[in-house]
């Protein structure tokens, strides 16, 4: 029986779904799976899947959400994006109007835009319960993100400069979303996710280096850089700017210091950089 058939098996026996708007994405991906481990139906949405969604297109939002018990919300690009107050209050105007009961949103360690787009969705989404988990930047963007290829090619290039990052690993994230969609874990709070230690992104380079066996540097560049690096490789102009600009925001040394807010949701410390390393190399992720 495959996981879509056992999900409306458990729909027509009138078990409510939960949302997963990006349910192929690195978080939501992850999110799906617990859910699903736990005999949850799960509506995992994406732009060509089943379950269609798409946060440009709104007239396909309310057939994902209506009859759903939760939904886990991931904005694409970022919830500091031009546009996303808006799709966000639009979004808990209709989570309301379909009775959802609890919405876990991710969200931003640190972005004073992203918080604007928290408050639109819970002003919109009136009595509906809302959990926000801001998070660090995640491991996995070296192992299944943006920064993959770097770390193939043996050069990770980021406007970083020498701040220090607390990277959490997404698994830990997963962990607590899902804490949070099923009534644990602090639900209705504001989760700030990071890992155990801030790690310089040279530093990170040198820990996968050492997981991978094979030479791994870091290379910074300025904000304006990375835009137009982002521009060769076929990101648009505008979007390119904005990520390049938040990115040079995000790692001016404001977000450098640790929190335990793994610990308090899930009562266990968050796994290490160095941890993540050594198993995704053990997974793969990188080549033989």
């Amino acid at each position: 029986m495959t996981r879509n058939t056992e999900n409306q098996k458990q729909e027509s026996l009138g078990t409510p779904p939960v949302l997963v708007t990006s349910g192929t994405g690195k978080t939501g991906r992850r999110v799906a799976e617990r859910l699903a481990a736990r005999g949850v139906p799960v509506r995992a949405g994406s732009r060509t899947g089943e379950i269609p969604f798409d946060w440009t297109d709104p007239s396909g939002w309310e057939a994902a959400l209506s009859g759903a018990d939760a939904a886990y919300v991931t904005y694409y690009p970022d919830l500091a994006a031009p546009g996303a107050p808006e799709a966000m209050a639009a979004f808990g105007q209709i989570a309301q109007r379909c009775d959802v009961r609890r919405l876990v949103l991710l969200s931003g360690r640190g972005e004073p835009q992203a918080v604007v787009a928290e408050e639109a969705l819970r002003a919109a989404a009136g009595n509906v319960e809302l959990t926000v988990v801001r998070s660090a930047f995640f491991a996995q963007n070296f192992s299944e993100g943006a920064l993959l290829d770097g770390v193939l090619g043996g050069e990770v290039v980021f406007p970083a400069g020498g701040t220090a990052e607390p990277f959490v690993d997404v698994d830990d994230l997963a962990d607590v979303v899902v804490a949070a969609l099923c009534g644990g874990g602090g639900a209705g709070t504001v989760h700030e996710l990071t890992g155990p230690r801030p790690l310089t992104f040279a530093e990170a380079a040198a820990e996968l280096a050492g997981a991978t066996g094979h030479k791994v540097r870091y290379v910074a560049v300025t904000g304006p850089q990375y835009a137009a690096m982002l521009e060769q490789y076929g990101v648009p102009g505008a979007e390119a700017g904005f990520l390049a600009g938040l990115f040079t925001f995000l790692l001016d040394g404001h977000n450098a210091t640790v929190t335990d807010g793994v610990k308090q949701a899930l009562g266990r410390d968050p796994k290490p950089f160095a941890a993540f390393a050594a198993d995704a190399a053990r997974d793969g992720a990188w080549g033989a």
